[in-house]
């Protein structure tokens, strides 16, 4: 569907590659028949979005890789002030553009907004995005700037160290490796950053659904993503109070009457602690705390959003 805008993209000097995740609809053949210039690998197994990643850009060489889920329609001019910028500082390994929900434009968008932050317990949101509400955009967040975590809807990574770094891990499938990568490149000296100048537009819950299964992966992986970068200082405080968090919602969840929440949520947990005594393995990266990052809020969004009933992230992350 937005492949054509791909396509009419400005930008000259770029290749157009679709990767295939092991699909079992006629998408293939149809770009085969009405796309003959772009070219084609397919997986013959569906590795989720981290796997299936990791799988074509090992088969890709580039300087630069434009992660693009199917569900984003682009502009012409978005690629090249994003390439400039990287261009002109060889220590950011990745960026974003602004990201607006297609269906309705004058909305910033679910999956990453103008630039994904994380909270001080790991809960993630983004300028514009808090939880499910989401701002209009009145180019209140128009600035490049520092951020802890680039959408994978639409991410720009620097190839030499999405590779240095092993790219996405793997066992996560789908949901927050992005994250995870991010905050591995943090670790590792690179920063992270949003051009807001650039503009796509995002469907959303194109590749995933909404449910159990999507809710099962968030919570798994945000756990997982904690357990690999947090200090061991901070594993000890953090960990835990985020089980009973996470709890409170699940609970909370059940007696409103949505059981496949809580179910997905106590898989999760269950699915975690399994993983922790099988000897679930952490990077080797020198870690540092969590709060010495840039894009992190030292407070608790959940605290801000559901108590003080802050819910726009300029209220919470105040300048």
């Amino acid at each position: 569907m937005f492949l054509p805008s791909v396509l009419n993209s400005s930008y000259q000097n770029k290749r157009i590659v679709v990767a295939d995740n092991a699909s079992t609809d006629d998408s293939i053949t149809y770009v085969k028949e009405y796309f003959p210039a772009v070219e084609i690998l397919i997986n013959k197994q569906n590795d989720g979005f981290a796997g299936g990643y990791n799988w074509a850009l090992n088969l890709v060489e580039s300087d630069y890789y434009i992660l693009l889920n199917s569900d984003v329609e682009v502009v012409s001019g978005w690629i090249e002030p994003i390439i400039r910028l990287m261009e002109n500082d060889r220590k950011i390994a990745a960026c974003q553009p602004k990201l607006l929900a297609y269906n309705e434009r004058t909305l910033l968008e679910y999956a990453g907004a103008s630039g994904g932050w994380i909270d001080k317990l790991g809960y993630p949101f983004s300028r514009g995005r808090v939880f499910d509400v989401l701002e209009v955009d009145k180019h209140q967040y128009e600035d490049i700037q520092d951020i802890f975590w680039a959408s994978g809807a639409a991410m720009f990574v620097r190839s030499n160290v999405f590779h240095q770094l092993s790219g996405f891990d793997a066992s996560f499938f789908a949901h927050q490796e992005e994250i995870d990568l991010c905050w591995r490149m943090q670790l590792a000296g690179y920063s992270i950053k949003v051009v807001p100048e650039s503009v796509v537009y995002h469907v959303g819950a194109g590749t995933l659904p909404r449910g159990g299964r999507k809710v099962f992966l968030n919570f798994r992986n945000n756990l997982l993503m904690l357990s690999k970068n947090l200090t061991v200082k901070e594993k000890f405080t953090i960990i835990p109070f985020r089980f009973l968090l996470d709890a409170i919602s699940a609970w909370k969840g059940l007696f409103q009457g949505d059981l496949y929440f809580f179910t997905a949520i106590c898989k999760a947990h269950f699915t975690v602690l399994y993983l922790w005594l099988g000897g679930y393995k952490s990077h080797t990266l020198n870690r540092v705390p969590l709060k010495q990052l840039k894009g992190v809020f030292g407070g608790c969004v959940v605290y801000q959003y559901f108590i003080k009933k802050k819910l726009y992230f300029s209220e919470i992350v105040e300048k």
